[in-house]
């Protein structure tokens, strides 16, 4: 979960996450450099005394400033799209699970179970227990097993939702009429947090989803209890 004051992102709990990060600090010190330039430039061009009133145009410097930036837009591209294709892919599931938005809750199926459904609703602040979170807890949690590849279809039964959650880099939106699909893997044990991220009315800021990623044994136990 996020924490207060903090500055980056979410500490990454899939392999998708961590891909991420590592694109956001390459894009980040392509922006530090960029501006780094610019700022040199400005300070030159105000603080020189030298001038030129009859330059009219320079072919080498036109060059520069054509073929540089298209090298830095492919430093950016190349990743990004590796990243993107990384996310689109879906390599035979272990498990599917259909979460379903609702103002202002989400409702979820596990499809390979076919008794296994429950209605997650955001837990009231008068009623949280001792290390709980405000606005981010649930009465039910996603159980999901470590390490296993897991995929979501999302949709909605009345306005515009979106399923997110930052720590594992999924946010799929939640489309009445429209069934969309992800994809992701969970690198180790752990409750991780989320919200709905497309505003959707009154409520929009109490729906959370919860996601807990148990080992296997323990995931089958818990399928036999539900």
């Amino acid at each position: 979960m996020a924490h207060p004051s903090q500055l980056g992102f979410q500490d990454a709990a899939s392999p998708v996450m961590e891909e991420l990060l590592h694109f956001h600090d390459h894009a980040l010190m392509i922006v530090f450099l960029i501006s780094t330039l610019v700022l040199y430039i400005i300070v030159v061009t105000v603080s020189t005394k030298l001038t030129n009133k009859f330059l009219l145009d320079s072919q080498e410097i036109e060059i520069v400033w054509t073929i540089l930036p298209a090298l830095v837009l492919v430093l950016i591209a190349l990743p990004s799209l590796r990243i993107l294709y990384l996310m689109d892919e879906v390599n035979d599931p272990h498990l599917t699970i259909k979460a379903l938005g609702h103002q202002w809750y989400w409702s979820y199926e596990y499809t390979d179970y076919n008794d296994l459904s429950f209605d997650a609703y955001m837990v009231p602040t008068q009623d949280l227990a001792p290390g709980q979170f405000r606005l981010l807890e649930a009465d039910h949690r996603v159980v999901i097993p470590t390490e296993s590849p897991i995929r979501v279809l999302v949709s909605a039964e009345d306005v515009l939702h979106s399923w997110a959650i930052p720590s594992i880099g999924v946010k799929v939106d939640a489309v009445p009429g429209r069934l969309n699909q992800t994809a992701f893997i969970t690198s180790h044990p752990g409750v991780f947090y989320g919200q709905c991220s497309e505003i959707c009315g009154a409520n929009h800021s109490f729906m959370p989803a919860v996601i807990e990623s148990i080992s296997l044994s323990t995931f089958e136990e818990w399928c036999l209890t539900m």
